[in-house]
C-alpha cells in the first residue's frame, strides 16, 4: 500500500503533481496558473505555438469499492482546446478526454445541490465469485480513451 493521505485534496494536488511530471519528462512545455478559479490545472504549449487547457481529475485507491474511476459534480461548459485527463490509482488507469468528448459522455444533473454538474463513471465492477469482493474494470465503451502516456497532446 501506497503513503496514507491526510486527506482528498491533498492526495489531489499530488496527483496533478505527478501528471504533470510525467508530461514534462514526455517533453511537453507545461505551465501552472497560480490561481485555480477557472479549472484549468495546467496549460500546455503546442510545438505549432497553441495552447491546451488541461484539468486533471484523479481518485485514491482508498475511495468506496466499486467508485474507483468516478468522477462527480464537475462544473464544465464546452471550450475549445481543453482537455480532461482522469486519473484512478486502484485501476491504475488513465483517461484522456476533450471538452467535447467529455460533454458527450458524461451525465449531467438535472436536480438537486448539483444541478448542471456532470459526472462520468469509468469502471463498473462485479462480485468475485469466490470472495466476498467486487472486481472493478473500465466499462467497455470508455476504453477508447485509455492512454498511457499525453501523446495526445503533441
Amino acid at each position: 500500500m501506497g503513503i496514507p493521505f491526510r486527506n482528498t485534496a491533498g492526495f489531489g494536488k499530488r496527483m496533478e503533481y505527478n501528471l504533470v511530471g510525467k508530461m514534462l519528462m514526455e517533453g511537453l512545455d507545461v505551465y501552472l496558473p497560480l490561481v485555480d478559479d477557472h479549472g484549468v490545472d495546467c496549460v500546455i504549449k503546442k510545438q505549432d505555438g497553441t495552447f491546451i487547457e488541461v484539468q486533471i481529475k484523479a481518485r485514491s485507491r482508498e475511495v468506496a469499492k466499486g467508485d474507483a474511476a468516478l468522477f462527480a459534480a464537475i462544473s464544465h461548459k464546452p471550450t475549445e482546446n481543453f482537455y480532461f485527463v482522469f486519473y484512478s490509482e486502484r485501476l491504475d488507469t488513465m483517461w484522456i478526454l476533450s471538452s467535447e468528448e467529455f460533454l458527450q459522455e458524461c451525465i449531467t444533473n438535472r436536480t438537486g445541490k448539483n444541478a448542471g454538474k456532470h459526472s462520468i463513471w469509468f469502471n463498473g465492477s462485479k462480485k468475485d465469485k469466490d470472495a466476498n469482493d467486487k472486481t472493478e474494470y473500465c466499462k467497455p465503451q470508455y476504453e477508447k480513451y485509455i492512454e498511457t502516456d499525453f501523446s495526445r497532446f503533441h
